[in-house]
């Protein structure tokens, strides 16, 4: 399968990821990856139902209607996440993306707009997702580092920030000189926490 950004699109589709940005307040980079994988998988179960690859090579979707959506089985979900991990080498996180991409477009179409009378999705289960241990620089890196920035000064202060206050990367990029005090630096972090 290859890219499916130029396409005539799914209309339920375009409507839950409307309801996604403007009513969920998700970011349009999740909007993009729900698209992308809910397009992936009517691709497939459009090729695995003997669609002619001339057809499906179109990107068209706008066949991709409640009563195509209402004929897809939890089998047909179960075989796309197969497919995607023996023959697309797709990682278990990514499988787990697909998965939670799948089972919250039905949702809303179950709860929301209520075209569908079960979710059956909901019998999907994400794969186990191995541990992943932090990476994180060993004290010598770190002064190494700081060593390496004293040329510049802002690049000193960033990276004394960094490493000393344990923020993610998008804290430390948002970070404004209203939210410096003198004795903390007042951050909202992740779920909207202050630190």
């Amino acid at each position: 399968m290859s890219s499916l950004k130029d396409n005539k699109t799914c209309a339920l589709l375009e409507q839950y990821l409307s309801y996604l940005t403007v009513v969920k307040g998700r970011s349009p980079l999740t909007s993009c990856e729900y698209k992308i994988d809910n397009l992936m998988f009517f691709e497939y179960v459009k090729r695995i139902r003997g669609v002619p690859e001339e057809v499906i090579r179109k990107r068209d979707f706008a066949d991709v209607d409640i009563i195509f959506i209402r004929s897809i089985t939890v089998a047909d979900m179960y075989s796309f996440i197969t497919y995607c991990g023996t023959e697309r080498n797709v990682t278990a996180a990514t499988r787990a993306r697909k998965i939670v991409s799948i089972r919250q477009f039905w949702k809303y179409l179950k709860n929301k707009a209520h075209l569908l009378e079960s979710n059956i999705s909901e019998e999907l289960e994400a794969p186990k997702l191995p541990k992943r241990m932090p990476k994180y620089l060993s004290l010598e890196e770190s002064i190494r580092l700081l060593i390496e920035s004293e040329k510049s000064p802002r690049d000193f202060c960033v990276l004394t920030i960094f490493l000393n206050c344990a923020l993610r990367l998008s804290e430390l990029v948002n970070l404004n000189v209203e939210q410096l005090q003198s004795e903390y630096i007042n951050i909202i972090g992740n779920g909207k926490r202050a630190y």
